[in-house]
């Protein structure tokens, strides 16, 4: 049976390798590295990008939010089954004035200025502005991300406002629909990192204090980053803003395991090395709501190779197995 979790722990390091095309060596000075002595590795790397204006965001819109055809990719409208509400055009509806939903498009800073008081470099910052509906960038303003418990206004993608149900925080929050929401945890996330001790002036929101994600806020980002995995979209976007425009990139998209490895403090790469010894018996895989998806019974006699990958979709899961009369939980599995 030790060849089944040899297959587990070959699916997950091979999540672990590169996701977009960094040059070679860009994250070498971070190896080996973890929690904040990584934070300050990846800062050292991505700081002192080359910044552009605020009007020259538009243009760079038609590299990193263009949907093709000119579309804009707009993470407020645009629906997985792939038929928005409405849709954009680049340099052609862009905001200007607005009444509702569907108007036109502007620029939607995920972090929102009034944090970091509307500073100048990071007002340009590609790497968390988006091009997005004017009105329901407006409805979310300088809210917080987070997880709505019951909403109070929903766009016509399924976008939310209402109070927070995450413990730590019950304030009014926007809640972005799921496929979307790693986009936006790995922008957060690299602010935070980008602008690390380079935060003098800014401010302070439900979710951040200066630079630094609120307690409340951590363990929902790194839900995000793991149950919508990093994207063609966000790779292609990664690349155009390194090649085009500031030459610097998200670690986050490059590397979405640094999420845990900054801000998980149990976080441990031989949590993820099974013993070649083991002697399983079953196999129960949970998503990360806690709802089974998978449980299966092993022959000891049967030296078959169970690829769990092939019956599970992409995403992350926990994964519980019994070796013998031992029950051990809560190992990640990633499916990429």
């Amino acid at each position: 049976m030790k060849r089944l979790f040899l297959t587990l722990v070959t699916v997950f390091l091979m999540a672990l390798g590169a996701v977009a095309q960094a040059p070679a060596n860009y994250y070498n000075s971070a190896n080996g590295l973890t929690g904040n002595q990584l934070k300050i590795a990846l800062h050292n790397i991505i700081k002192g990008h080359t910044s552009i204006t605020y009007a020259q965001i538009w243009d760079a819109f038609w590299s990193t939010d263009n949907k093709g055809n000119g579309v804009v990719w707009d993470m407020y409208s645009d629906r997985p089954n792939g038929n928005p509400p409405y849709v954009y055009h680049l340099g052609q509806d862009q905001c200007g004035s607005y009444n509702s939903e569907g108007d036109c498009y502007n620029r939607e800073h995920s972090w929102p200025s009034s944090w970091f008081n509307d500073q100048s470099t990071p007002r340009t910052d590609l790497h968390h502005i988006f091009a997005t509906d004017g009105y329901v960038n407006n409805r979310r303003g300088n809210l917080p991300f987070g997880e709505v418990r019951n909403a109070t206004w929903t766009s016509q993608n399924g976008s939310k406002l209402g109070k927070c149900k995450t413990q730590g925080y019950s304030e009014t929050v926007f809640e972005p629909i799921d496929e979307y929401k790693g986009d936006f945890a790995r922008a957060i996330m690299y602010m935070s990192v980008r602008y690390y001790s380079e935060d003098s002036g800014w401010g302070s929101s439900g979710m951040t204090n200066k630079s630094v994600i609120q307690s409340w806020a951590i363990p929902m980002l790194l839900r995000w980053n793991e149950l919508d995995p990093v994207s063609q979209k966000e790779i292609d976007r990664n690349n155009a803003i390194y090649e085009d425009y500031q030459h610097n990139r998200n670690p986050f998209v490059d590397h979405p395991e640094y999420a845990n490895m900054i801000w998980d403090p149990t976080w441990s790469i031989a949590d993820h090395q099974e013993q070649n010894e083991l002697s399983v018996t079953q196999v129960v895989v949970y998503d990360l709501t806690g709802r089974k998806v998978l449980e299966m019974n092993v022959d000891n006699e049967d030296d078959n190779n169970i690829v769990l990958n092939n019956k599970l979709k992409q995403g992350c899961y926990l994964l519980q197995y019994t070796d013998g009369t031992r029950v051990i939980k809560n190992k990640k599995l990633l499916i990429n």
